[in-house]
């Protein structure tokens, strides 16, 4: 702690969960700063808060979290490309994930020029193991040694500068199994497990979560049914999770796909059925358009800061567990009130959830061309 700056962006890999809790505990004893939320731990056991933390801490406007405690989770898809420190509190044996970590620093970000790890595990003896980078590869001659005159010019004699490289293009086209074609940013260098465990580039992700899909709906339209409602919606991404596609990974392919401002939801329409997504923005736009003169003004008042929240932090602000924060949030933790401006505790829940299908009906964007 006395080693690091405490405003620099610090991720901590523990042992285990139950490691993690007890370091963030630790930290948060011993920081400087009068933040509650200085250091959080972001593991599978924190849900949607967990989450949200996450996103917070890759928020490069937001310096609040500023560390963050782990077991397994963060060590692969997590974009924080102002990470500063990554500490190392549990043995790392695998040459993959252990790159995987270390590029949790390596994104560029104005005014970084190095980061720095902090090894209490010995892992950086991998370091030195040729499948690093590999071993340095020496310069061969055929047929013995080669003169300046053998090289078709003499010693001292400038070579020819190499021809200049086409430029990368933005997006790179996937194919499909099914013919179909996706576009994802080509820019993007993060690699993915697999359910294997070997590694995968974006492109064999989104091949392989195009797969995956047709088990969980057989078209749109169940898949807008299975996502409009609260209930059905954490049963399909619990079950996407179990099978390698996390929140956390999804929200990376958001990304990969230049889908940022959109929602999880658009994710799956584009990768499974070519549809070009819509910003959260536009969704809350079109919602608040159809839910004018269905409530009351309060209950409209209520909706409205609901879909603020929604287009601000992304669709885990429409989870279950997220009615209970989003009351006190609204009404400064005046439960009573609540319930005077809005009925009774059942149609609260009844308006919350019933609401969440305008943003998912049928207007959705054009499929995109394959």
């Amino acid at each position: 702690m006395e080693q690091i700056a405490p405003n620099e962006k610090t991720l901590v890999f523990c042992a285990t969960q139950q490691h993690a809790l007890e370091v963030r505990d630790l930290i948060n004893q011993m920081k400087r700063s009068s933040e509650p939320d200085y250091c959080v731990r972001v593991t599978a056991d924190d849900g949607a808060r967990g989450e949200e933390h996450l996103r917070h801490f890759q928020d490069n406007e937001k310096t609040i979290p500023t560390v963050l405690t782990t077991s397994q989770k963060l060590s692969t898809g997590v974009d924080a490309r102002n990470v500063r420190n990554i500490v190392l509190m549990r043995p790392v044996t695998n040459m993959i994930e252990f790159k995987q970590i270390i590029g949790r620093g390596t994104r560029l970000f104005d005014g970084k020029d190095y980061f720095t790890i902090y090894d209490f595990v010995k892992a950086h003896h991998l370091f030195s193991d040729p499948e690093w980078d590999g071993e340095p590869i020496e310069p061969t001659v055929t047929g013995g040694a080669a003169t300046g005159e053998d090289r078709g010019g003499y010693e001292n004699e400038p070579r020819p500068p190499k021809p200049p490289r086409d430029p990368r293009p933005d997006v790179i086209e996937v194919r499909l199994s099914n013919g179909s074609v996706r576009r994802i940013k080509s820019m993007m260098a993060t690699l993915y497990l697999g359910a294997d465990g070997k590694p995968m580039s974006a492109a064999q992700f989104l091949e392989s979560l195009f797969g995956n899909l047709p088990e969980f709906f057989k078209d749109e339209d169940q898949l807008r049914g299975l996502w409009s409602a609260p209930d059905t919606r954490t049963s399909l991404l619990q079950g996407l999770a179990e099978r390698g596609f996390s929140n956390e990974v999804l929200h990376e392919m958001q990304r990969i796909i230049d889908a940022e401002h959109s929602d999880l939801f658009d994710v799956l329409t584009y990768v499974a059925f070519s549809i070009e997504p819509q910003t959260r923005e536009e969704r809350a736009s079109r919602a608040r358009s159809t839910l004018h003169g269905q409530f009351t003004d309060k209950q409209e008042a209520f909706l409205d800061f609901v879909l603020s929240q929604y287009v601000k932090e992304g669709v885990e602000e429409l989870g279950p567990e997220k009615l209970s924060p989003l009351l006190k949030l609204r009404y400064k933790n005046a439960i009573n009130d609540a319930v005077a401006d809005l009925g009774r505790p059942e149609l609260i829940k009844s308006l919350f959830f019933g609401f969440q299908k305008h943003l998912y009906d049928g207007a959705q964007g054009s499929s995109a061309q394959t």
